[in-house]
């Protein structure tokens, strides 16, 4: 008697969808323990997204690979973390000197700010993309490239990015979390743009 043959089950496509979801969850609590080191968000990025693109692309991967990877991208992401906290600071004077009155004080801040939406922006389009080996300053200024040609991605990682600051003001915990969806935003940013 001829066996019959099973056919392997393939997840529905809400399965697969929702697993993806949940997947951006636990990346998010990955990234925030990962980025406890204040300089090492750069790398918990970097990490995080080389997870979940690999999640997508139905390959293993778990904590270890994490690890791993966030092991690598340290090497030089946490010179990119001194810089961006250093940026966090000159705009922090920037906006005193809006607050003190000094001439021309409004167009400063205001620009202030907006280099800083741009540093972040491309800090995290060159984490989406970072694979091991890769130098980080050739990440950054290619990402700086995509951050200016392409608007519209930017500002859906901006979206992202006040999604998570108005998550932390409601409810605290669920900002850890929501890092992973704004590591995936940029994930799908750069997918994006690669196949425009």
């Amino acid at each position: 008697m001829a066996q019959a043959r099973v056919k392997p089950r393939r997840e529905s496509l809400f399965a697969e969808r929702f697993g993806v979801f949940a997947e951006c969850l636990l990346t998010g609590v990955w990234i925030a323990v990962a980025s406890l080191g204040v300089v090492t968000w750069p790398a918990a990025f970097a990490a995080g997204a080389r997870h979940l693109r690999r999640r997508t692309a139905h390959e293993g991967g778990g904590r270890r690979e994490f690890a791993a990877d966030f092991r690598a991208a340290l090497r030089g992401g946490w010179m990119v973390g001194v810089g961006g906290w250093a940026a966090v600071a000159l705009v922090r004077v920037d906006v005193q000197a809006v607050r003190a009155g000094l001439p021309g004080g409004p167009l400063v801040g205001a620009l202030g700010l907006f280099v800083l939406l741009g540093l972040a922006v491309a800090g995290l389009r060159a984490a989406a993309v970072w694979t091991p080996g890769s130098r980080w300053r050739v990440l950054l200024a290619d990402a700086g490239r995509r951050t200016v040609l392409d608007p519209a991605g930017s500002f859906l990682l901006v979206g992202g990015a006040v999604l998570t600051c108005c998550s932390a003001l409601l409810i605290a915990p669920l900002a850890v979390p929501v890092l992973g969806a704004v590591a995936a935003a940029a994930v799908a940013v750069e997918e994006r743009y690669r196949h425009r």
